[in-house]
C-alpha cells in the first residue's frame, strides 16, 4: 500500500479504528495483533493488544498469539486483518451463527479460504501450536485436522450481498474506491503519499 493500513485515514477514523469499531457491534473483548515493534493509532484501553514476536511464521502465528489472548474469556473468536473497513457486522453474526458445534467456520469462494474472515474456538491453539512446531504453516491445515464448516460465499450474501466483509485493499486504487464506496473522499496528502510509493508496508 505504500502506508501503514491500520492508520490509513477512512473518514473520521483510522481504518483500524473502524474495523474495531464494526466488530464491537457484535462482539466483545476486541484483541488487536500487531507484530512486535508496530506503531498503531490510539486505541480505547479496553481494546486488548497482543505483540506477535515471531511474525515469519505466518497467519497461524497471529491467530495463536490472538486466541492466546482470549483463552480463559471467550470461547470463541471472529478473526479479520484491518483491512476490511467496509466490513458488514451482520457478517460477523451469521458466522458465528455458523459455527454450530464445530471448531472453525470459514468462508469459501471458488476453493479459496478467508481464514481471516472466519471463526475459530479458542481450544483450537494446541492444534496451531502442534502445526507451527511442525512448521505446517497454512491455515488450511488448521482446517483440515479440526472440525470445521467450510461456508460457501453464496450462503452469506443475504447478509452482505458484495461480500465486502471480504475485500481487503491492497493497492492505492483499493483505498480510494472502498473510501467513495463509503463516501468519503481521499484525503489530498494521503493520495500524494500513496501515489508517489510511500514508505512500503
Amino acid at each position: 500500500m505504500g502506508y501503514s493500513k491500520a492508520a490509513l485515514p477512512f473518514g473520521p477514523e483510522t481504518m483500524l479504528e473502524r474495523v474495531l469499531r464494526l466488530l464491537g457491534e457484535v462482539v466483545d473483548p476486541l484483541v488487536v495483533v500487531a507484530a512486535r515493534d508496530q506503531e498503531l493509532p490510539k486505541l480505547p484501553t479496553s481494546i486488548l493488544v497482543a505483540r506477535d514476536d515471531n511474525p515469519d511464521r505466518g497467519p497461524l502465528e497471529g491467530l495463536r498469539v490472538g486466541l492466546s489472548q482470549l483463552a480463559g474469556s471467550a470461547d470463541a473468536a471472529y478473526a479479520t486483518s484491518c483491512d476490511v473497513p467496509l466490513l458488514v457486522p451482520d457478517f460477523v453474526r451469521r458466522m458465528i451463527e455458523l459455527l454450530g458445534t464445530c471448531d472453525a467456520a470459514v468462508p469459501v469462494e471458488e476453493g479459496q479460504h478467508h481464514p481471516l474472515a472466519a471463526v475459530y474456538r479458542t481450544s483450537v491453539v494446541s492444534h496451531i501450536e502442534r502445526l507451527l512446531g511442525a512448521d505446517r504453516r497454512r491455515p488450511v491445515f488448521l482446517f483440515d485436522e479440526v472440525p470445521t464448516r467450510r461456508v460457501d460465499v453464496a450462503e452469506l450474501r443475504g447478509v452482505d450481498p458484495n461480500l465486502y466483509t471480504l475485500t481487503n485493499l491492497n493497492r492505492p486504487d483499493d483505498y480510494y474506491a472502498a473510501l467513495r464506496t463509503a463516501g468519503f473522499e481521499p484525503p489530498p496528502e494521503i493520495v500524494k503519499v500513496l501515489d508517489s510509493g510511500g514508505p512500503a508496508s
